[in-house]
């Protein structure tokens, strides 16, 4: 290579690069080193130059107006617009093109790179360099907050080998995490100039409590102190949950209370029993304390075996699965496709009015709401007519296909086999229709997969009297009886109930939404208003689905 080429070829070389280059050339001359050769190969290849001309431009952020960020939550921006975007699409041809447009994953994907760069996320993260000292020299800082009505944000606890009191947890958000000064594993040497020495951590938050105006801390900073990131984690909570009732939480006033259905941003799972989280509706509040998922696994398997040892009901009902322990589930938004709709699952107990509710949809919009026609092994009765009420066939033929995987749910009622084909969803899905489904709970399971993404909805009796009135004023006649047309009894009324709060029990954690079937008329109004949502706004679904 001349010098010239070897000139012109350098030039477009990183100065910092061509000067290593450079070096290396010079050394070249002097040894004949294998590891040499490597470096100058690496620092000659096209992927590292790319590599550091990228690097350059970002670390220009914020020192060159050009290239300074309007904002660096435009991906936040981007889901909040297609939150309302999806709820007129049906109204607007150019709001339905723009919303399909955001939600295409090269441009997610671009705002997520363009917030990386304009927060800054992209420094690598070190922790710091310890400062030169003597060996029996203890580094010593002074924090300083003022007290208000925010609580602290930080648990301390004592350490057991030591009896030193230390910082155990930061909560994301609190007064402490914004501060950046106070750190995990900080030991507290004051408050308020009040040695903390031989005290518990109750006589700390006593002297906390106590405290007004501005509070000074005196620490002993840890170890490691490296930022705290908030992870990304959105769950749906299956059971209800209050810390001013639970003996076992480090900190009561730290404590988030939530309720079963309640999506919870979980910030931090770095505690094995206790994990940090906010509400999804409240993004900027502090996180708080919850039980982590094998903490709380623990108390329902325990409280679970109490309640079936007390439950008679238990032992009788052969037909209830006992289900996997249902604590948090983690979600995402599932945006609706144009054309493609989710299957709607209604479960409920026998009588409860699923069907009536079913057929009433229909009859609003045949053309739109379909049902599949089930498949079954009993003999067709008078006045049914095969291929309209069931799909009649023989059990050798029904339990081939079952073993075939034909069929996406099935069961077995009165020693006569029931159940619904794969193909027939899909036909009805793949026409543009909403396919209606009403299965005997057990179905579940087999339902709820990332192929169909069903929206369950469980439906309720009301409470006995309501229940009575309700069907004595309508005249609704039993589903007990396949003999006689009848109402229904007391005994029917009282098992429905129960069943009801069984299946609550078992499959609870399954149900996208509960609808309350007293009044018939306010019952489907709301099931219109659900099958809508489904169709038109984004929806929390298990985040396997949508990745």
């Amino acid at each position: 290579m001349t010098a010239e080429v070897m000139a012109a070829s350098d030039a477009n070389y990183d100065p910092a690069l061509s000067k290593l280059i450079t070096t290396l050339k010079e050394a070249e001359t002097l040894s004949n080193d294998q590891e040499i050769d490597f470096l100058k190969a690496l620092l000659e290849s096209k992927e590292l130059n790319a590599l550091v001309n990228v690097h350059t431009k970002v670390a220009k952020v914020g020192r060159d107006d050009r290239l300074a960020p309007m904002l660096s939550n435009s991906a936040v921006i981007l889901y909040e617009a297609l939150e309302q975007l999806s709820q007129r699409c049906h109204l607007n041809e150019d709001c339905r093109e723009v919303f399909h447009l955001l939600q295409k994953p090269h441009l997610q994907s671009l705002l997520h790179a363009h917030d990386a760069i304009a927060q800054k996320d992209f420094y690598p993260h070190l922790p710091e360099l310890p400062v030169e000292m003597d060996e029996d020299e203890e580094t010593i800082k002074i924090v300083q907050l003022v007290k208000s009505n925010e609580p602290l944000g930080a648990t301390i606890k004592t350490e057991e080998e030591t009896g030193k009191i230390i910082i155990a947890r930061i909560m994301h958000g609190g007064a402490a995490d914004r501060s950046g000064l106070i750190h995990v594993g900080d030991e507290v040497i004051e408050v308020n100039g009040i040695n903390v020495e031989g005290k518990t951590p109750g006589d700390v938050l006593s002297i906390l409590q106590n405290s007004e105006g501005t509070i000074t801390f005196k620490l002993v900073p840890s170890d490691g102190k490296g930022a705290q990131r908030e992870s990304k984690v959105r769950v749906r909570a299956h059971f209800d949950y209050s810390p001013d009732i639970d003996p076992y939480i480090p900190c009561k006033e730290a404590g988030l209370a939530f309720q079963r259905g309640d999506i919870l941003h979980i910030v931090s799972q770095d505690d094995a029993y206790w994990w940090q989280a906010r509400r999804e509706s409240e993004r900027t509040a502090r996180a708080g304390l919850i039980p982590s998922r094998a903490l709380q696994e623990r108390r329902l398997i325990h409280e679970r075996t109490q309640r079936e040892v007390n439950d008679s009901e238990s032992k009788k009902n052969d037909d209830f699965d006992r289900e996997m322990i249902a604590t948090y589930e983690e979600v995402a938004k599932l945006y609706p496709r144009p054309g493609v709709f989710r299957p709607v699952v209604l479960i409920g107990a026998p009588g409860v009015g699923r069907n009536e509710l079913r057929r009433r949809l229909i009859a609003r919009d045949s053309e739109k709401y379909r049902s599949p026609v089930p498949y079954t092994t009993r003999p067709m009765r008078t006045g049914e007519v095969a291929g309209r009420e069931y799909i009649f066939v023989t059990r050798e033929k029904m339990e081939a296909d079952i073993e075939a995987g034909k069929f996406v749910e099935h069961g077995e009622y009165k020693g006569h086999l029931y159940g619904t084909s794969g193909e027939s969803v899909k036909s009805i899905i793949n026409a543009g229709c909403v396919c209606l489904l009403s299965p005997h709970y057990q179905a579940i399971k087999a339902l709820r997969t990332v192929q169909l993404k069903p929206f369950i909805v469980h439906i309720k009796p009301p409470e006995f009297e309501i229940l009575k009135k309700t069907r004595t004023e309508a005249r609704a006649k039993s589903t007990f009886d396949e003999t006689n047309t009848r109402g229904f009894t007391e005994d029917e009324f009282n098992d429905m109930i129960k069943s009801a709060e069984r299946i609550d029990f078992l499959y609870g954690h399954f149900f996208d939404e509960e609808i309350l079937n007293g009044d018939l008329v306010t019952a489907f109004e709301k099931l219109v208003n659900t099958v809508q949502r489904i169709e038109n706004e984004p929806l929390w679904a298990p985040a396997s689905w949508v990745q």
